[in-house]
């Protein structure tokens, strides 16, 4: 191909278009004189438990054995009859649940090996190594029929990770792969932290399924993982609000600080029983937690103050708040129409 002219002294910007010239230099940016560079916030280091988990535990484990013990007594006083004394098999269920979820991956999901799909178990054996493990937790993709999920859990010795097919999409080069690396190092976090341990499960078991002590427990759960997460890859934190927010597709069209906004904007007693009945954090909540990392997550009451990043997870508030996302001036909607949320 003939060499294409261009004007002396000007390189164009686009190499396949000649003759265009090149734009002005992009100014450099000033750095000010007072400029400093922050320390790593609280929550943005090395991976750390929320602070309501342990305690939390303890108080599940013992409302566990007082329920166990409840229920033997009752039975030796002949208050209730032997067949109550069934409670005694959840070690065995346990251990038999634990067995049927491990045998239904391995005989029907997509193990993730150094040759299927080995960009994602390069993520598993990555956040393995991150975190002190001594071994690559089993990892597998199975048809999530559209559902967006992954779950980490274990059998006997065993530790594993699942991640359903259309949460796995989300690591697509067309999509947003840090967003699954953040996945895969939250779920691993989950083995890391002990929260798959049979012990751990059958000393909480019955108390874990009461309303609100069990799903507060596992919101602390979920924020520890998320920490994890955090520490492995910070940057998938707004394609993995994204995709849990709308899904699949329009995980990359999400602002997420507007999102995260509304965790201080969406009030009321109903998002508060919400959040209470939630194995999860509510996302605004969730997401909210992840970009100031200064503080450990809100987990009976909302937060309080919209904030801005600014950088090394630490975080300033806004002043003053913005608006409701929804909240629009008078007269800026057709025929008369108002918004339901005022500016």
């Amino acid at each position: 191909m003939a060499q294409s002219e261009t004007t002396p002294g000007l390189s164009s910007p686009i190499p396949s278009v000649p003759g265009i010239p090149a734009g002005p230099a992009p100014e450099t940016q000033q750095i000010p004189p007072d400029a400093r560079w922050l320390p790593p916030a609280r929550f943005a280091g090395p991976p750390q438990r929320h602070p309501w988990e342990i305690p939390m535990l303890v108080l599940v484990i013992a409302v566990t054995v007082l329920i166990y013990l409840g229920f033997v007594l009752a039975v030796a006083l002949s208050n209730l009859s032997w067949q109550f004394l069934s409670v005694l098999l959840v070690p065995l269920l346990l251990a038999f649940g634990r067995g049927l979820n491990y045998a239904k991956q391995r005989v029907g999901a997509v193990q993730l090996t150094p040759t299927q799909f080995p960009e994602v178990y390069e993520m598993v054996a990555d956040a393995a190594a991150r975190y002190g493990l001594e071994y690559i937790p089993d990892a597998y993709v199975m048809n999530g029929n559209g559902t967006i999920n992954a779950f980490a859990s274990g059998h006997g010795f065993r530790r594993f990770v699942v991640v359903t097919s259309d949460l796995f999409e989300i690591g697509g080069q067309a999509r947003d792969p840090e967003a699954l690396r953040f996945v895969i190092g939250h779920e691993v976090g989950h083995i890391a932290a002990g929260h798959v341990s049979y012990w751990r499960q059958l000393a909480s078991s019955i108390a874990f399924a009461i309303p609100v002590l069990g799903t507060t427990l596992s919101r602390a759960q979920e924020y520890t993982a998320d920490n994890y997460g955090y520490y492995t890859r910070p940057s998938g934190v707004p394609g993995v609000i994204g995709a849990l927010s709308s899904g699949k597709y329009l995980l990359s069209a999400i602002d997420f600080d507007q999102f995260a906004d509304r965790a201080t904007q969406e009030r009321g007693p109903f998002v508060h029983i919400v959040n209470l009945l939630s194995t999860h954090p509510v996302l605004t909540w969730r997401a909210a937690a992840l970009r100031d990392r200064t503080r450990p997550g809100a987990i009976l009451v909302r937060p309080n103050t919209v904030v801005r990043g600014t950088g090394s997870g630490n975080a300033a508030p806004v002043v003053p708040p913005p608006p409701h996302p929804a909240a629009v001036p008078e007269g800026y909607l057709p025929n008369g129409m108002v918004s339901q949320t005022k500016p």
